[in-house]
């Protein structure tokens, strides 16, 4: 059972970086996908970054191409996201999801973590 756990959210100026990460337990990491989703007040849940379980192949939905960057550590068993640039648009629960392919979901989530950017 994989167990994920998010952190870095926060509140930020328009313009400003925030740093997410994810550190996963419960089982090895290193062959997982992992993925990044977002959930805005009253909106549906939408696919933000994916990385294959390599690291090579990368993959990001177009609101964000250019200004986040994801990445991993396999033997820290963490993800990141790195997000520069960030609009009001960008606020949002951010999740963490492992077990995915491309932009769908796997079946593991984290609890998320709040980011708000100011305009």
């Amino acid at each position: 059972q994989v167990q994920l756990v998010e952190s870095g959210g926060g509140l930020v100026q328009a313009g400003g970086s925030l740093r997410l990460s994810c550190v996963s337990s419960g089982r090895s990491f290193s062959n997982v996908n992992m993925a990044w989703f977002r959930q805005a007040p009253g909106k549906e849940r939408e696919f933000v970054a994916h990385i294959k379980w390599s690291g090579v192949y990368t993959n990001y939905a177009d609101s964000v191409k250019g200004r986040f960057t994801i990445s991993r550590d396999n033997a820290k068993n963490t993800l990141s996201l790195q997000m520069n640039n960030l609009k009001p648009e960008d606020t949002a629960i951010y999740y963490c999801n492992a077990g995915g392919g491309s932009s769908d979901p796997g079946p593991y989530w984290g609890q998320g973590t709040q980011v708000t950017v100011s305009s």
